[in-house]
């Protein structure tokens, strides 16, 4: 059992995890054995976007069950996804018609979109998925969590950075500020992505996964303790019929 296999399963059982940690590594050159993304790239939109997604978030749906490689052109879909991920400035999309409907919209402002943490360096490639079956160390752990997940794993890192749309600018958070983030998701994101509205996303850098999964399981004896409180105290008053 590989280092990650392990601490992908020690995760999933400390949290009650119901779906699986995602392994997201950039590189600058195709990792061994890894296949590409099998997906194909529908006709350009009027301003030339397309991708073999409609977001980079929803590669995380997709590797959920096996893992791939996707090239930078792969993310062009989607302007704000390009952006975070650093696969392009913003100034190269802000003309984007995608952009322009969101600030149009009033969802973002120029201001917010210009304060977006990215991802420092252009990666040529990103690599999608199960942590369990990385054979190359990732860079982010991305998780999809409910409400009582994400209450769990805030009760032990509450430094833990907390933000909303867009969603995907957690992974720079993660890979460029070594923090754990957590996201209440963005209406883009989720209509894409089919996320059901009672999910949360969180990233952690995968150089404090280990320490993760400690505090966890620490927490994890604590929170059961306060369980079987609360559960005795309760029993003191009448159920309502």
């Amino acid at each position: 059992m590989t280092k990650w296999e392990e601490l992908a399963n020690r995760f999933k059982q400390a949290l009650g995890l119901s779906h699986t940690p995602i392994a997201i590594t950039f590189s600058q050159e195709v990792p061994e054995g890894v296949p590409f993304h099998d997906g194909e790239m529908p006709d350009p939109s009027a301003d030339g976007r397309t991708g073999k997604v409609t977001a980079g978030c929803v590669f995380w749906i997709q590797s959920e069950n096996r893992t791939f490689t996707t090239k930078a052109e792969d993310h062009f879909n989607c302007s704000v996804g390009s952006v975070t991920h650093g696969l392009k400035a913003l100034g190269d999309v802000m003309q984007n018609e995608d952009v322009q409907g969101l600030l149009e919209s009033e969802w973002v402002t120029p201001e917010e979109a210009m304060q977006l943490p990215v991802v420092k360096n252009r990666y040529q490639f990103i690599t999608y998925g199960p942590v369990s079956q990385t054979s190359i160390d990732p860079d982010v752990i991305l998780l999809r969590l409910s409400a009582f997940q994400g209450m769990v794993l805030h009760d032990a890192f509450g430094d833990m950075s907390i933000v909303g749309k867009p969603q995907c600018h957690i992974i720079p958070l993660a890979k460029e500020q070594n923090q754990i983030a957590m996201s209440t998701g963005c209406t883009l994101s989720r209509i894409r992505t089919g996320m059901s509205p009672d999910e949360m996303t969180c990233t952690i850098p995968a150089n404090r996964f280990a320490e993760v999964v400690d505090k966890l399981e620490t927490r994890r004896e604590a929170n059961a303790r306060v369980a079987t409180y609360a559960n005795a105290d309760g029993r003191r008053f009448p159920k309502r019929q």
